[in-house]
Formats: C-alpha cells, structure tokens, sequence
C-alpha cells in the first residue's frame, strides 16, 4: 500500500541497577530487578505470614550473641554483578554484614536464605531466584517452605559449589541448617498455620 505508516517495534525496557536502585528507594512498594526488568511485589497470606514469624522468632532466640543474624523480608540481597536485587523472606547472615552503600539497605553476604513458597510465587522462588543466589559465594544454603502443605526443600552448597537437595515432608522430620548449627521440627516451623 501507497504510504502506509506502521508502528515502532517495541524497545526493550532495559532499566540498570543504579536507576531500580534510586527508584526502589523511593517507592512506597517492594520491587524486585532481574537482568534489568523490575517486579512488583505482591501480599503474602496469613498462613505465610505465620511461617515466616515462626520462623524469624526460633531463629532470633537461637542466634542471640552469637556472630550471625537473623533479617526480615525487608533486607533486599543483591548478587555480586548486580543483575538482580531481591527480597528473600528470611535472611541469616553470619560475621559482619556486607552492604552495597552507604544507603545500608542491600546485604551483599547472606550465608542462608529462606522462602516461603505461595502457589503464585513458587515457580519464581524454586526457579529464577534460586538462579540468582547461587551467584552469592557467601550462600551455603537456601531453604523454600511450602505455604499449603507441609513440605521443605533444602539446598545446600558443596565443597565444588554444586548443590544437594534435600525434601522434608514428614511431621516427625526436622529442618537443619548447618550454616548456624540449627534444628527446627516442622511442628513448630507451621505453628498455629493449621498446615
């Protein structure tokens, strides 16, 4: 046809690390950036919720004066090349916490991670994210709770940075992190869940 006008391609909406960075700290959301996309954050339920308060509790008692912490949902994690920033649901860090800046608000150094698995997250928490972190050399262990039964599966990285994976799923089974020493029974990880 004589003059047809057609539409631009689209352009590839690269954003980088420094522009999220600026954005996410002005925004009244969490954001998480992979290979230079943002995502948006969505609630987490009840029973989510509950796990990751039980989870953050046990772990706080554990942990006091000792030389690891326990962090909330709200520390952001970035990799070593900055290709993605996220915000795991618990994060233990062990000796002193490396930051990105002096914002102070992106842990460089996690030793464990831990998710907790909700039907719309769980593809991208058992997939993408666990991608990313295995980036971070500090990371000995990531850990994802199922949200709906009681399930857990453990990763944990070796001596030649592979990974071994390990599923609990009986209520007699405990959940062991051997970063810190520690034992958890599926029990009291689901508390007051009705899981």
């Amino acid at each position: 046809m004589e003059n047809e006008v057609k539409e631009p391609a689209p352009k590839y909406n690269y954003i980088s690390p420094s522009e999220y960075l600026e954005a996410e700290r002005s925004s009244e959301h969490k954001n998480e950036y992979y290979d230079g996309h943002i995502y948006a954050m969505s609630g987490a339920s009840l029973k989510h919720n509950m796990i990751e308060a039980n989870l953050v509790g046990n772990l706080f008692s554990f942990l006091e004066g000792r030389h690891c912490r326990v962090l909330p949902s709200n520390m952001r994690v970035s990799t070593p090349s900055s290709d993605a920033y996220m915000y795991p649901d618990v994060t233990i860090v062990c000796g002193e916490p490396q930051l990105e800046d002096n914002q102070f608000d992106t842990l460089l150094n996690p030793s464990v991670i831990i998710e907790i698995l909700s039907p719309s997250t769980s593809g991208v928490d058992k997939g993408r994210k666990f991608f990313f972190y295995r980036e971070i050399p500090s990371l000995q262990e990531y850990i994802m709770i199922n949200s709906i039964k009681r399930y857990i599966i453990v990763a944990r990285r070796q001596h030649d940075h592979s990974w071994i994976f390990e599923n609990l799923a009986s209520d007699s089974m405990e959940l062991h992190i051997h970063t810190i020493g520690f034992s958890l029974t599926l029990q009291k990880i689901y508390n007051g869940t009705g899981i």
